[in-house]
């Protein structure tokens, strides 16, 4: 029974470290805090580019394709057989069932540097600054729980008086995080 035990408890410790250290060295889109208050962030994000994918359906069917989709190009999917760097966050825009997913590409690249997709449903932009107000939240990203974080943000910002356009969900962890190591956010984009 202890021996038992103790693989368990090593089990969870390798997962706990792996889910950990996988992310360590992860470049994340970077961002100056505006104003920090309990429940959420208002973030200003300066130019940066995507790799993007649009794809109809529900939300578990469109992230497993479209993450394939993109991961393709950063794994070697491109003209110059380029591998390119995982970074953070993975960015999840919807319109009824319409869903953009975008990989940020690493700030090294500029949109003549990046390699040129050979899918063509890989589409490369220039995201211009912007600012937004952001709530994290852990857990397994699920498309209910985004909606339920999507919500809080919004009664929020309403509650404060802050104009915004649409609200972008953005994971920062591979799915083999333990849940309560991940770091999912909810991103109201602020009207100027």
């Amino acid at each position: 029974m202890y021996i038992f035990l103790a693989v368990v408890v090593l089990l969870f410790l390798a997962w706990v470290f792996w889910g950990y250290f996988s992310v360590k060295n992860v470049e994340t889109l970077s961002y100056k805090v505006l104003d920090d208050s309990k429940e959420y962030e208002i973030r200003e994000y300066e130019d940066y580019i995507v790799a993007e994918t649009e794809i109809e359906g529900g939300f578990s069917m469109a992230s497993n394709k479209s993450f394939s989709i993109l991961a393709g190009y950063i794994f070697g999917g491109n003209e110059s057989k380029e591998k390119i760097a995982m970074t953070a966050p993975v960015l999840i825009d919807e319109e009824s069932t319409l869903r953009t997913f975008s990989f940020v590409m690493p700030k090294k690249y500029t949109l003549e540097s990046l390699p040129k997709p050979i899918d063509s449903r890989v589409k490369i932009r220039k995201i211009s600054g912007k600012k937004v107000a952001a709530i994290r939240f852990r857990g397994i990203f699920s498309n209910n729980l985004f909606e339920k974080k999507k919500e809080e943000l919004k009664k929020y910002l309403e509650r404060d008086g802050i104009k915004y356009t649409n609200i972008t969900s953005a994971g920062y962890n591979p799915p083999w995080t333990p849940p309560f190591m991940t770091r999912n956010e909810a991103w109201a984009i602020i009207k100027e």
